[in-house]
């Protein structure tokens, strides 16, 4: 490898509406889940941040919640500032999209970035879902008409179609740095964060349609004994009916959750894990400000 060759770093904001993949393809891209994702729009809450540090080149991914129109409850309202300050605080934006669709969410995100300046990239994702291929062309075209994009790139996130020619061109955007990570980091949250968060995810894919989002997680306990990795969590709902589906019939659907996240935590952790799952109702956490604080909503990281 030639030594002469500058070393570049920078951050690097994943955006856009709600369920167009942005976590999907931060983990293709990290080649390691730290983002949790679910067929259900605003999984994700906070800002995530995912390190790829190779050769020369370190990115910083800051992987978003989806901006929404509708953010009438506190944690709505929420998960628009993290996702509008993470625009502001980066050197490059990825847009997300999906397919030939364009909503006026789609709009509120392209306002938030013209507003920023930033040099942004367009990514229309999921295009191995597309049934009419001969659309796209055209499509693009369209797109390219709405703003100047230093690219648009048409990819398949899950099918990792055109991700490495996304990387390819974040590459020659990004400034000459020194890094900032350590190059074996590869997130800025903690394990516990993590640990939350696979619980969440897997709440969310078994009981999507019948849970609203008015679900969150909280690690009680996690520490190291030997070779066993002990985990206690707590899953907060609003209401009674909400915890009885959550625990299912004789406690079913929480074994199976458990199960499920266990297996996701063991291989995350690199550790045998002992989880242990509780559900509390606590009426009207998502919409009081004060609630989501305490509950680690608080636009700081952990």
């Amino acid at each position: 490898m030639a030594t002469d060759t500058p070393k570049r770093c920078g951050y690097v904001a994943i955006v856009g509406r709600p369920n167009v993949g942005k976590s999907t393809l931060l983990n293709h891209i990290l080649g390691q889940k730290i983002s949790i994702t679910s067929r259900k729009p605003q999984t994700t809450r906070h800002q995530v941040m995912g390190i790829k540090t190779e050769d020369n080149h370190q990115i910083i991914f800051v992987d978003t919640p989806g901006l929404h129109q509708n953010a009438e409850s506190a944690i709505n309202r929420f998960m628009n500032r993290a996702a509008s300050s993470a625009i502001r605080d980066v050197d490059l934006i990825v847009f997300v999209v999906d397919r030939t669709a364009w909503t006026a969410e789609d709009n509120l995100v392209l306002e938030q970035i013209q507003q920023a300046g930033l040099p942004t990239m367009l990514v229309v994702n999921k295009v191995d879902l597309l049934e009419d291929k001969e659309a796209l062309l055209p499509h693009l075209k369209t797109l390219a008409e709405k703003a100047d994009f230093a690219a648009i790139l048409p990819v398949s996130a899950l099918r990792q179609h055109n991700v490495q020619a996304l990387e390819e061109q974040i590459l020659k955007l990004l400034p000459e740095s020194e890094h900032f990570f350590p190059e074996d980091q590869i997130t800025d949250r903690s394990q516990r964060f993590l640990a939350a968060e696979i619980v969440r995810e897997k709440i969310m894919r078994q009981l999507g349609d019948e849970l609203p989002y008015a679900i969150t997680v909280q690690i009680e306990e996690f520490a190291q004994e030997g070779a066993v990795l002990h985990i206690s969590a707590l899953i907060f709902v609003e209401r009674d009916g909400q915890k009885r589906i959550l625990i299912g019939e004789k406690g079913a659907r929480l074994r199976s959750i458990g199960s499920d996240a266990r297996r996701d935590m063991e291989s995350l952790f690199d550790s045998k894990v002992m989880l242990r799952l509780w559900v509390k109702v606590k009426s009207g956490w998502s919409d009081d400000e004060r609630a989501l604080r305490s509950l680690g909503y608080d636009d700081r990281k952990e």
